[in-house]
């Protein structure tokens, strides 16, 4: 399967707009009921794709896994997992990131190939291991690996970030948040990830129907733009904070996590465990702060 040479490194995209790529918001038609009757009318829902990433360290490309989307920002996904699975060390592994050019139509669009560059020190029977067959759903963010230890393992040591952020900037960084989530507007159905300075102020945001997809998203933008690690920033998600978020943020060395709601039992561990703060139920001025309390100015 040949690729297409719409991009280099730098992991810009082509527009949407006549290339048969799908967007991030289809309508249909729907049938609404409430106390005056039944309406019929289109509402827009979120894309729900799949996603393939293969990697081609020169010898061919290799699928490496599978996973459901919304599109968009696909060359940030694909090499933001990459970087969460341990198969890239930065900017400088990447020599390109390309859609399919010979896959069906349909599914052009739904394939990404990272090829690796020479410097790249990813070893064989790594992308071996990391290779998987099954289809991972929108809420599977670590099923690359066979146990957490492997997780842990390949992690760097715990951050050492002196980076505090006081907690009046902490409350309101949901609520930034939210403001820049053009798409959930349109549907409500979407997660989001946010980068943040220590001072409030939003770096990027991403959006995808899955929250770990949503970070991958965050994270790819920092490698493509060689700003890896993101030592004095503050990653924002919707949702809980589960093991899988507290995991990528790690890896990007990112030092502080906080949701809007819960996080688990794993991601509180592996927080204190790599020296992270995690800050859970930041909503209506109030917060819980679970690990790396010492980065929380009160």
């Amino acid at each position: 399967m040949a690729d297409s040479t719409v991009t280099g490194a730098s992991g810009t995209e082509p527009a949407m707009a006549g290339t048969g790529r799908a967007g991030p918001l289809r309508r249909v038609a729907v049938h609404v009921l409430d106390a005056s009757g039944v309406r019929l009318r289109e509402d827009e829902v979120i894309t729900e794709e799949p996603l393939q990433v293969r990697v081609d360290p020169g010898a061919g490309a290799v699928s490496v896994a599978v996973t459901m989307r919304t599109p968009g920002h696909d060359f940030e996904l694909a090499v933001g997992f990459l970087y969460g699975e341990g198969l890239l060390s930065g900017c400088g592994d990447v020599r390109a990131v390309r859609y399919c050019a010979d896959a069906a139509v349909e599914q052009r669009y739904n394939v990404v190939t990272v090829e690796l560059s020479r410097q790249s020190r990813l070893r064989p029977e790594e992308l071996a291991d990391a290779r998987r067959a099954t289809v991972t759903s929108s809420a599977c963010g670590v099923c690359g690996v066979s146990s957490l230890e492997q997780v842990r393992a390949r992690l760097p040591q715990p951050l050492r970030s002196a980076v505090e952020v006081s907690a009046e900037v902490l409350a309101g960084l949901p609520e930034l948040l939210r403001q820049q989530q053009r798409l959930f507007d349109h549907t409500g159905g979407l997660h989001a990830a946010g980068l943040f300075t220590r001072d409030g102020e939003p770096l990027l945001v991403r959006e995808d129907v899955g929250r770990h997809n949503a970070v991958d998203k965050v994270v790819g933008a920092l490698l493509l733009a060689d700003r890896l690690p993101g030592s004095d920033q503050i990653l924002v998600v919707s949702g809980r904070a589960g093991f899988e978020i507290v995991q990528k943020a790690a890896a990007a060395g990112i030092p502080l996590v906080a949701s809007v709601s819960a996080p688990t039992s794993l991601a509180v561990d592996l927080a204190r465990d790599r020296g992270l703060t995690l800050v859970g139920f930041v909503r209506e001025g109030r917060m819980t702060v679970y690990a790396g309390s010492q980065r929380v100015r009160t």
